[in-house]
């Protein structure tokens, strides 16, 4: 039974409490890395011996050029020296709004550590390399699977299936196989965010949760940035 009750009526459904948080351990500016990144890895290693489900689920909040937004979840695959990176199809809405507004948020969210990231920044796309490189290591029901989606276009009930089928004799491979010759399709690959603002948060009973906030400081490189640090009220 979920730990949060509810009231309902014919035209509204209230939230009427929560679980509390009650972790032991305590961030500040002074007890944190001098770089997101460095953190994010602390963390992020955490969560995985913590038994975290899926730790690499993230929440990706993107805009069109008018502001308006979309979110999903999506699989977070690298950390390098540059930012966050995951892949797509080039043509799906997130791309399409990235293309637009190459701007992005991220949200890891790690229930049972009670612990969140924040992500701001900007996106770039990945080099064809870097998205061939991480594609050929995706099992072969996967790489056929990148052919046969339209992402996020409407679809009859079979045309998945057909189109599944079609990719499967094109390149002579069926989705079970171990081993099989799949290419990297021209409009799938990856994007990097490069982020401005990183935010660590650590939930704490009574809504006093910890806020450590990273900034990066205005005209610092991308391989080597420098970030001011805060602590934010909850």
């Amino acid at each position: 039974m979920s730990s949060v009750s509810v009231t309902e009526s014919a035209d509204c459904l209230q939230v009427q409490g929560h679980v509390q948080y009650d972790t032991p351990d305590h961030i500040t500016p002074s007890n944190v890395h001098t770089s997101p990144l460095e953190q994010f890895h602390v963390w992020f290693n955490q969560a995985r011996e913590a038994n975290v489900r899926e730790p690499d689920a993230v929440s990706l909040s993107t805009a069109t050029a008018l502001g308006i937004p979309s979110s999903r979840m999506v699989l977070f695959k690298q950390l390098d020296k540059r930012g966050f990176v995951f892949y797509t199809n080039y043509t799906s809405r997130k791309s399409r709004e990235l293309e637009e507004n190459p701007h992005a948020a991220l949200l890891f969210f790690w229930r049972e550590v009670s612990r969140q990231v924040r992500v701001l920044g900007r996106v770039e796309k990945l080099s064809k390399e870097e998205s061939e490189v991480y594609f050929r290591s995706r099992p072969v029901g996967t790489r056929l699977g990148a052919w046969a989606s339209r992402q996020s276009s409407v679809i009859g009930e079979d045309d998945l299936a057909n189109r599944l089928a079609e990719a499967q004799e094109r390149f002579g491979v069926q989705a079970s196989d171990k081993e099989g010759d799949v290419p990297l399709p021209d409009f799938w690959g990856g994007w990097r965010v490069i982020p401005s603002e990183v935010e660590f948060w650590l939930g704490k009973p009574s809504r006093l949760h910890d806020r450590v906030r990273y900034i990066r400081v205005e005209g610092s490189p991308d391989e080597q940035p420098r970030w001011m640090i805060d602590r934010l009220s909850p």
